[in-house]
């Protein structure tokens, strides 16, 4: 485990601005930027693409925070509500993020008329480049530590998994771009590979509580079952079904 690392990247008087925040503010920056280039080259409205790429930030970082306050401290909600609001110290849960976001832009794309599918694939850059930096920040702040092993590293560096597998589905978006794909395989695509490979790397690696049938190996640092590994199969399903329900809207090749 990293010691001593200082999670601000300054201070001025009693404000300090953490790297977890700044690594989002980055990742949300460039993925407001690549959505908002490719919403305007397929025709879109400006204004459009701007409110929606504002909903779906705002109730993404809500429903990252709420869920993740509920699973982790729920007694925060009644005993110190300031600290759920408190996210630049770090705290979000993916999941709840990403629900969050979906279902706001989701709401708002339904009543613009516009198509949810092929929007959905231009957040992907941003979704992938965010679990790759913010997961960095969590280093800084020291959570999302992994397991001890017996192994000369000492402990897994779980923040680095998730880097890892957050790079390699941007690469993989990239490298998809180009082909002739159904609108709304990239988005679907990447959340079935994320959480597949998060639940069957990071997750086993991570130090997280165990539920229901638990199995640990200490020597090799694994373990099972974490709640997100838990929750992965009908995410797997849904994504899986949603795939291939996109097969009916083909792009036409440019």
């Amino acid at each position: 485990m990293l010691v001593d690392l200082n999670p601000y990247v300054f201070r001025l008087g009693p404000i300090g601005v953490h790297w977890y925040g700044l690594f989002m503010a980055l990742s949300v920056l460039a993925g407001a930027i690549y959505f908002y280039r490719n919403g305007m080259r397929l025709g879109l409205d400006e204004d459009f693409l701007l409110n929606l790429a504002m909903v779906v930030v705002i109730s993404g970082v809500v429903g990252a925070r709420l869920l993740f306050v509920l699973a982790n401290y729920p007694a925060w909600f009644v005993q110190d509500p300031l600290q759920v609001l408190r996210v630049y110290e770090g705290g979000l849960s993916w999941h709840g993020g990403l629900l969050g976001g979906f279902a706001a832009g989701w709401i708002y794309i339904r009543r613009k008329g516009k198509d949810i599918n092929a929007l959905a694939d231009l957040t992907v850059p941003g979704l992938t480049i965010g679990y790759t930096i913010v997961r960095i920040g969590n280093i800084f702040n020291q959570e999302v530590l992994g397991r001890t092993t017996a192994f000369w590293f000492g402990r897994w560096p779980a923040q680095l998994v998730g880097s890892a597998i957050g790079l390699i589905l941007l690469i993989r978006f990239f490298y998809l771009r180009g082909q002739n794909l159904p609108r709304g395989y990239q988005f679907w695509s990447f959340l079935f590979y994320h959480q597949l490979l998060r639940a069957l790397v990071e997750e086993t690696v991570r130090d997280n509580p165990l539920y229901l049938w638990k199995y640990t190996n200490p020597t090799l640092g694994l373990g099972v079952f974490t709640l997100t590994q838990l929750f992965t199969p009908p995410i797997l399903l849904l994504a899986w079904w949603m795939m291939a329900s996109t097969k009916k809207n083909l792009r036409v090749p440019k």
